[in-house]
């Protein structure tokens, strides 16, 4: 299994009149994890979509159990749990400085032809690098 961990602090204009990170946010936030994880293996997203390979979300859930307050460190740690196909499952925890679980979630992404928006298989470089993990 491949783990990487972020930590990110909330910002002001993430926050809703309740006073809580909006709920919209981490979409934005799993995103900053899923391409810092897919870096920390020598793999760049960017790289793949300079070269015809784009990777859409096919399917997000979260489950919310406590809420992020302004101005809070939140340590967002992804999780791949199984090898890629054609679709690839990143698995997320979010917990807050005090080590209190905020939400688990879970993105499914499809690695697509650019030009034909076919399903590929993902790049062998992309499987060699977590395939060390498994």
């Amino acid at each position: 299994m491949f783990t990487h961990e972020i930590k990110l602090r909330t910002r002001y204009a993430e926050i809703d009149r309740m006073g809580f990170v909006y709920y919209g946010n981490y979409a934005q936030y799993f995103e900053v994890a899923r391409v810092e994880a897919m870096r920390s293996i020598g793999c760049n997203y960017k790289d793949f979509e300079d070269n015809g390979l784009i990777m859409p979300v096919l399917d997000f859930s979260v489950t919310y159990l406590k809420a992020a307050l302004y101005d809070e460190e939140l340590t967002i740690k992804l999780l791949i749990k199984e090898l890629p196909t054609l679709r690839i499952h990143f698995d997320y925890v979010t917990y807050n400085a005090k080590g209190e679980l905020l939400n688990t979630a879970r993105t499914t992404l499809v690695f697509t032809d650019k030009k034909t928006l076919k399903p590929l298989r993902p790049p062998v470089e992309f499987t060699a690098a977590l395939g060390k993990f498994f």
